[in-house]
């Protein structure tokens, strides 16, 4: 192969685009997802939940259910196998996974009883004519940021959750220019391709449990954690994942209920969950209720900064959307606050989804950073160039690298920018008003601790073992490439095993590091096998393996700001007569490391874009205050963008190389969704000079601010 240079490179070489090697595997069906892996004498499982938000439960009325074709077990609360108290998983505590444990209901959706089949058609009938009588008790699932039980926690798995520096308040009211806004986000599903499923059995007294896993060894320390088995007797393999997004990474309903079922009836048992089941049962992300507060000089430089944001949270535990956390980084000033407050409610509990915080707290700071601008009468861009910090605004710490500037030049000049007008509303094609916006991204680039294992086999291949998951990204492609090009050999040479908790310790598959963390541990196996093929001897029959492990090299980095970083543009048309909004345009470049595979990263950058879009129009979970349930909890009523919706949308990236990293990488699975949504809202006031700080930006929205003259929505 030829590059750009006019050098040749290895066919595997990193920064080649290649085809995903299971991708032909996966367009024929041959590819095995988590519920389509057979098994001799299998059952299948089918959950009952609660159709109360908040009680107990009474009574379950197994005896007829028993008696149904096919029917062989029936689980509850009375008579399911007892799980660890107090269980702590590789999140902390975690009395979501406690299922079938008390009768104890916390919230509508929650799983009150497992039936067993032998068919799922049987099992799911049965189910269906399960009768369960509750006591119930007054719910709540109002969330507002006034509410009484509100409160600050002391931390999350993404950072603290107060930040402050300077006085806040003397300099905003020293500040020429102030925005101080509330900007809001509704709840959002993960709505993945491929649903929630399992499979358990006992083999030999050993678990073995097939699973949709972002994080095989995770998922199998805390089902052996929860069920008091030694680890190493519970293997969980996921060798395909149609997409996880962050809500496929922990213990479960299915997964637990599944290890439940085996080890009552001692046969395989399956559990798959439906799509409305996957709406309470795998998290979600929360609404968002966030007030900004910037105040700037007549320059546009910022004096204060502060951006406080409000989530809800579940009564069984706590998480936190930490929206906060996304400007912590990004903007310089003087004052510098940053808050993150949560609102226990009788509501399923939130969790990670694609960028948690970064996303919705994106559209807040970079839409009011859009009114600064306005209202210093400056160029969005000129206005961030200004406000670039020279090291972390809040850590005081230099930054390894940031292109942020950079990527909007370049996606200035690609996009046409100079030309555009600032003056809103002034733009028309027919009966579309136009506008086009921007907007900042940046992600933390973390990396993992994380083990592999490299073995020169006797036949002159190599094959790499490391518990890496692919959720539909094409990391199992990207591992391959990176191994390759450390040992100088054709792609074809390498094979690649990932997928099974057997294969040792590794970073699971979330928050951007997968494969930066995978590739790290690959590389130092590679390096040290290298030396030892180096010594000329000769492979025997069992090959020559290399293990490695990455904590000490991990640990070993110099504290710095570490971030990837993007420049978000979009081309918006509104229909002030009917409210349509339809973006015209996209662009995003990005600053985020060594790019292994262009081909599958140009696919991530796109989706996460596609993300931002359908956040910005479409999805909206509504919550009925009545029941407690979801009023649109199925494909039916939960509308995300679809092929019409979505146009031409181009990603791209500068060079961007990790120092501190082996490969270069930084990751890329979250940014493409940052920023995305308030690049639209932007446009979408350049169109029509209306602000909208609600997501979505529904046409009834669009049409009521357009009768009334509003200046926002």
């Amino acid at each position: 192969m030829t590059t750009a240079t006019g050098t040749t490179r290895a066919a595997g070489a990193v920064g080649t685009a290649r085809s995903r090697l299971e991708g032909l595997a996966k367009v024929t069906g041959e590819a095995r997802y988590a519920g389509e892996v057979p098994f001799a004498e299998l059952a299948h499982g089918w959950i009952v939940v609660s159709t109360i938000a908040r009680g107990r439960v009474r009574h379950v009325d197994d005896g007829p259910v028993l008696k149904m074709p096919g029917v062989l077990a029936v689980l509850h609360h009375g008579n399911a196998p007892r799980l660890q108290e107090g269980f702590v998983g590789s999140f902390g505590p975690d009395p979501v996974a406690e299922i079938l444990q008390r009768d104890r209901v916390p919230h509508i959706g929650w799983p009150v009883a497992l039936v067993v089949a032998e068919t799922s058609e049987q099992a799911r009938e049965a189910a269906e004519a399960l009768v369960v009588r509750y006591d119930t008790e007054p719910h709540d699932v109002a969330f507002s940021t006034e509410h009484p039980a509100r409160y600050t926690p002391e931390a999350s798995p993404l950072g603290p959750a107060v930040t402050e520096k300077g006085d806040l308040e003397a300099e905003l009211a020293a500040s020429d220019v102030v925005v101080d806004e509330r900007y809001t986000t509704p709840e959002q599903h993960h709505n993945t391709m491929e649903p929630h499923a399992a499979m358990a059995r006992w083999d030999n007294g050993r678990l073995e449990v097939v699973d949709t896993s972002q994080g095989t060894k995770a998922t199998a320390t805390d089902l052996a954690a929860l069920f008091q088995l030694d680890p190493d007797s519970v293997r969980v393999r996921s060798e395909h994942i149609g997409g996880g997004f962050g809500s496929k990474a922990l213990a479960r309903a299915h997964n637990v209920l599944a290890v439940m079922a085996t080890t009552v009836i001692d046969r395989p048992v399956r559990v798959v969950l439906t799509r409305r089941q996957m709406f309470s049962l795998i998290g979600y992300r929360s609404p968002t209720d966030q007030r900004v507060r910037l105040g700037a000089g007549a320059d546009g430089r910022l004096r204060a900064f502060d951006h406080d944001g409000v989530s809800l949270t579940s009564t069984l535990t706590e998480f936190v959307e930490s929206t906060g956390a996304f400007g912590r980084s990004l903007y310089d000033a003087e004052a510098h606050r940053t808050a993150n407050h949560v609102v226990p409610l009788d509501v399923p509990t939130p969790t990670f989804m694609r960028a948690p915080g970064e996303a919705p707290g994106s559209f807040a700071l970079e839409s009011a950073f859009d009114e600064l601008a306005e209202k210093c009468g400056l160029d969005p861009i000129e206005l961030r160039a200004r406000n670039e910090p020279s090291v972390g605004p809040v850590t005081g710490l230099p930054f390894a690298s940031n292109e942020l500037l950079t990527c909007f030049r370049e996606g200035a000049r690609r996009f046409g920018w100079d030309a555009r007008d600032p003056r809103p509303g002034v733009r028309r094609e027919g009966r579309w008003l136009l506008g086009t916006g921007t907007a900042a991204a940046t992600f933390p680039a973390g990396a993992a601790p994380s083990t592999a294992a490299v073995t020169a086999e006797a036949d002159g291949t190599f094959t790499v073992r490391v518990n890496a998951a692919d959720v539909g990204t094409g990391a199992r492609t990207a591992l391959a490439q990176v191994a390759a090009d450390a040992l100088d050999v054709p792609l074809e040479r390498v094979r690649i095993r990932i997928g099974d908790s057997d294969l040792g310790q590794a970073w699971l598959s979330g928050g951007s590091m997968g494969t930066r963390s995978w590739s790290w541990a690959v590389m130092i196996a590679v390096d040290e096998l290298r030396e030892r093929l180096a010594l000329g001897a000769d492979i025997p029959p069992e090959g020559i393996t290399v293990r490695s492990d990455t904590t000490e090299a991990i640990g070993a980095l110099a504290q710095t700001e570490r971030h990837s970083y993007g420049a978000q543009f979009a081309e918006a048309a509104v229909d002030v007569s009917t409210g349509e909004v339809r973006v015209r345009r996209m662009l995003g470049i990005f600053a985020a490391g060594k790019i292994i595979n262009p081909l599958t990263a140009r696919s991530q950058f796109i989706g996460g874009m596609t993300w931002g879009l359908s956040m910005a129009l479409h999805e909206e979970a509504v919550r009925d205050r009545t029941s407690g349930a979801l009023a649109n909890g199925d494909l039916a009523g939960y509308h995300f963008a679809a092929n019409a919706d979505v146009p031409v949308i181009e990603a791209d990236w500068v060079d961007d190389p990790d120092p501190d990293d082996p490969v270069g990488i930084k990751g890329i699975g979250e940014i493409g969704i940052v920023g995305a949504a308030a690049a639209i809202a932007n446009a979408v006031w350049h169109a029509t000079g209306v602000r909208h700080r609600h997501l979505p930006i529904r046409p009834d929205r669009v049409l009521g601010a357009a009768a009334d003259g509003s200046s926002r929505a």
